[in-house]
């Protein structure tokens, strides 16, 4: 791994990673701040609970996006820049806390499940279609997008061994899986309370 070419390339991804797309877009369509209503999150979900499917719509492509983007251009320059399987691990991590310690935002972000899609993404196609096919299986039959993150961030380590073995790129999706998680602990309780918000309910 070349050190300093990996670091830059995760400096510039968390910088982009820390762009929140549920503000920006928030803002854009005159919304309330998603950081006031609902869950507090700022994601997609939330952003949905205005009734606004367009503005979730957005949001939630923003910020799978900003995922893809730095890891794949990653992935493409790998050999050039000689970053290897520690470079891109530094690279997918560094987005993905962008997003969830936002340097624009005063490290406030959100839970990173649309992030963390666009970085399976972008490290693999057949990765992130299997992790986003996980999530939406559950959220169809349950209609709880957090538990369709909760599982879907259990298979995601799963589904990069399976295909590529153990390496350090796994081992970010290990962590970012386990924060991922933990940033859903509020929603584990309210599910096991039966409290939780289901997909579509509007919330001023």
């Amino acid at each position: 791994m070349n050190l300093l070419n990996s670091l830059i390339f995760a400096g510039a991804a968390y910088l982009l990673g820390s762009v929140s797309f549920a503000i920006v877009v928030s803002k854009m369509f005159r919304l309330a701040d998603p950081r006031t209503f609902g869950s507090g999150n700022p994601g997609a979900t939330n952003v949905l609970r205005t009734g606004n499917k367009l503005a979730a719509a957005l949001t939630l492509l923003g910020d799978c996006v900003k995922g893809v983007v730095p890891v794949a251009l990653a992935v493409y320059f790998d050999e050039q820049l000689a970053l290897g399987n520690a470079g891109i691990a530094l690279v997918s991590f560094a987005v993905f806390a962008g997003h969830v310690w936002p340097l624009f935002f005063r490290f406030k972000g959100g839970k990173g499940v649309a992030t963390a899609l666009g970085v399976l993404l972008g490290l693999n196609p057949i990765l992130g279609s299997a992790t986003l096919l996980t999530w939406i299986v559950i959220a169809y039959a349950f209609r709880y997008s957090s538990l369709a993150a909760l599982i879907s961030a259990l298979f995601a380590p799963f589904y990069y061994t399976l295909l590529f073995g153990l390496n350090p790129i796994g081992f970010a999706i290990v962590v970012m899986s386990a924060l991922l998680i933990w940033r859903h602990r509020g929603n584990i309780g309210n599910l096991i309370a039966g409290k939780e918000s289901k997909i579509g309910n509007k919330q001023a």
